[in-house]
């Protein structure tokens, strides 16, 4: 499965996140390394975003509020082929830091070489049309992208 979008900015919170060690001990499995303490916010329309919805619901993400006509497209994705990895959330100090879903992926543009990657999905996320990726590295330097750089992933089917 491939999707495109374009590369927007997010609310700068990711890095809280991101650098639980919890967390980490998973993304290093996932990724090889340890992930950048943020993600890169991808914003995603029309068969991409469908796809992406697909995603969505194989991670076990609700599709209420969505329009018929787009819960009917998603209906005919096959994601079978691409494995979910099943990202475990934790207490600490009182506070929960929930889980989420990942899929193997790599990302792009037109002009730079392929940096491997994950998509990150979250049990409790309001974005509908913006994908989170996650790396080894600061993608947004690794990759030269600005708000508005289109990318490419490249999802890994088994």
């Amino acid at each position: 499965m491939r999707l495109s979008g374009t590369v927007t900015s997010g609310l700068g919170r990711a890095a809280i996140f991101m650098s639980q060690p919890h967390y980490q001990d998973q993304f290093r499995k996932i990724l090889g390394a340890t992930a950048w303490p943020g993600t890169l916010n991808v914003h995603v329309e029309n068969s991409d975003l469908s796809n992406y919805i697909a995603l969505r619901q194989k991670a076990g993400i609700d599709t209420l509020g969505l329009n018929e006509e787009l819960i009917g497209k998603v209906s005919e994705i096959d994601t079978s082929s691409v494995e979910a990895l099943r990202i475990r959330g934790f207490l600490r100090e009182g506070r929960s830091f929930g889980g989420a879903t990942a899929f193997v992926a790599e990302i792009g543009t037109s002009e730079s070489d392929v940096v491997p990657c994950a998509i990150l999905i979250p049990d409790l996320t309001r974005h509908v049309e913006v994908i989170e990726v996650i790396a080894d590295v600061f993608l947004r330097e690794s990759l030269d992208l600005r708000d508005g750089s289109v990318v490419n992933l490249n999802l890994f089917i088994n």
